[in-house]
């Protein structure tokens, strides 16, 4: 291994001078006129995926390969790759045999049909570690992405949804994969990984299995995560379930499966099982990963749609993206260090530097609202006051759950103010403070914090940059967050946010410059998409630029991995942005 690394740093020093010479990255026009795009000079790409597919799971292992999934691949993908892959089944795979810091040149856009339907890298190789179904001694008889009923009696799906991929290092050549797979129920695998004499990853002895989450009443649309700083997963339910309210109608599909899920197939019971909407919508940690992995849903990080959660050096300041139309940047302070069970929710209230403004050049001004302080145990036994209502108790244009007025009246109670103009100030409905953390987003609102982002994907850093930076012992580090679609509330004529550019709509990458604390009091652009063109059918957004920025990760010299989510690139992509550029 030691002499292929050093054949490939020689050939990227090489690729590095003559990127000084002409512009890092960038692409060329097939006439040879050097690429328009200034974007290019910024970005580099990393991976082009098969058609229909997503990029996700992005983590970056400590010797600089790349965990990366392909998420619901086309049927159409029927080309056979060099090592014998087809791309029609969604994968579980990792970018190896190079260190991904050293400098490269980008892949080229795919162009014929056999191009477009494989997984196309531009440095090491793509190693597949599992696809969709596959089976080894350890998983269900469905095999990997398996999602059966809680007591593992009867399958509801094989999903096609891998999405973030958590590394558990044993060893240099040793460690477990944990993958999130985002279905309704949600789940998750764990493959043990060994490296072998020739390099490669494989699954040792056979040992996969799907996490169990019986103890927590299955979990919801396990979408993106990160490792804590002590080293377990932690994954996130993206509830997607604006409205509580309609949890309980008749016919919600998703939540059926659920109850399906609690049931089992020996319980026909169904009634019994229905799932309270107040069980689902958290940040799942998986203690003893190495071990018996043993989930423990942390209720104080609040509910609602988690795309992500990032623990800062400190063990107890977290930063949450919360995706979907009209959300919320959220923080958490937990009580102790490398302890999430209790703690204060936070969050934030913007300030625009104009309105209305450029969104190449958006930035906002942050100031963090405190909801409320709390801990699991306390939470979860409001969460069961909740317990026996099922869709029995629906009645149209009514409320099973906690209605919009307790909690404005909750707000009122908070703030000591009258916020719905009746007159009076309200007294808490319940003389708690559930509303905080069973309705985050309405909570948030009503207490002032601006519910006007889109679609706000990964939120992430890196570890050792981050605290040393401070600890002003390194240069200023970020927080970086992406955001998929800059549209809807972004883009409106009301509100703290007022953006305009079309280009927007192929969403861009932010970043929060850390402060003493582990603070953040400022979000700025740092790499728009696109540029946008709604002619083009198949690239909407320019294959030079970004669109649909979803998973992000932080490299060790400061540059940032961004992996695609978007229909308006006809094959997604994996990019290195290079912010300083």
């Amino acid at each position: 291994m030691s002499l292929r690394n050093d054949a490939f740093k020689l050939g990227a020093l090489a690729v590095a001078i003559s990127m000084a010479l002409t512009g890092c990255g960038s692409d060329s026009d097939n006439d040879g006129n050097p690429d328009p795009q200034p974007r290019m000079e910024r970005l580099t790409r990393i991976a082009t995926l098969p058609l229909g597919s997503e990029a996700t799971g992005l983590f970056m292992k400590e010797d600089g390969e790349v965990f990366t999934n392909i998420q619901h691949p086309s049927d159409a993908n029927v080309t056979v790759d060099g090592e014998g892959h087809v791309y029609k089944h969604a994968t579980v795979g990792l970018i190896e045999g190079a260190d991904i810091h050293e400098h490269f040149e980008s892949i080229s856009v795919p162009e014929t049909d056999e191009e477009k339907q494989i997984m196309r890298v531009a440095v090491g190789r793509y190693n597949v570690l599992g696809q969709q179904g596959q089976s080894w001694a350890g998983t269900p008889g469905t095999g990997l992405g398996a999602i059966e009923v809680n007591d593992g009696t009867a399958l509801i799906r094989v999903s096609n949804d891998p999405d973030f991929n958590g590394w558990v290092q044993v060893s240099e050549d040793e460690g477990y994969l944990f993958t999130n797979w985002e279905d309704r129920p949600g789940g998750m695998s764990r493959l043990h990984l060994i490296r072998t004499a020739e390099g490669r990853w494989v699954v040792h002895g056979n040992d996969a299995s799907m996490v169990d989450f019986s103890a927590v009443h299955g979990t919801w649309v396990n979408c993106f995560g990160t490792v804590s700083p002590w080293n377990t997963p932690l994954t996130s339910e993206e509830l997607y379930f604006d409205e509580t309210a309609s949890w309980n109608a008749p016919g919600e599909g998703g939540v059926q499966d659920l109850a399906d899920y609690l049931a089992g197939k020996a319980n026909s019971d169904y009634t019994a099982a229905y799932p309270n909407p107040y069980n689902y919508g958290y940040i799942v940690e998986i203690t003893d990963p190495t071990g018996t992995p043993t989930p423990v849903k942390h209720f104080t990080l609040g509910r609602y749609s988690h795309e992500n959660a990032v623990v800062m050096p400190d063990q107890k300041t977290v930063y949450m993206s919360d995706d979907g139309g009209g959300v919320i940047m959220f923080k958490f302070v937990a009580d102790n260090a490398g302890d999430l069970s209790s703690g204060t929710l936070y969050a934030a209230k913007v300030t625009s530097d104009a309105i209305p403004m450029d969104a190449a050049q958006a930035g906002f001004d942050l100031e963090w609202v405190e909801l409320a302080h709390g801990g699991n145990d306390q939470i979860k036994d409001w969460v069961a006051d909740y317990d026996d209502i099922t869709a029995a108790d629906y009645v149209e244009g009514e409320n099973s759950y906690i209605s919009d007025q307790q909690i404005n009246d909750w707000a009122e109670s908070k703030l000591n103010q009258d916020l719905d103009g009746s007159g009076d100030v309200a007294a808490n409905p319940f003389g708690d403070n559930r509303v905080a953390f069973l309705e985050s987003r309405k909570a948030a609102v009503k207490l002032g914090a601006t519910g006007e982002f889109n679609k706000m994907e990964g939120i992430n850093i890196n570890p050792a940059l981050a605290k040393a930076s401070v600890e002003g012992e390194g240069p200023q580090a970020y927080v970086y967050v992406a955001m998929s679609d800059i549209s809807g509330a972004m883009l409106d004529e009301e509100g703290a946010i007022q953006l305009t550019n079309d280009d927007a709509r192929c969403g861009g990458v932010f970043r929060m410059p850390l402060e003493a604390d582990y603070n953040v009091s400022r979000l700025d652009m740092v790499e728009l998409g696109g540029p946008y063109d709604p002619t083009d059918e198949a690239n909407t957004c320019s294959v030079n630029g970004l669109s649909g920025p979803d998973n992000v990760a932080v490299m060790n010299d400061g540059r940032v991995l961004i992996g695609e989510d978007t229909n308006k690139h006809e094959n997604n992509m994996v990019w290195l942005l290079d912010p300083e550029s």
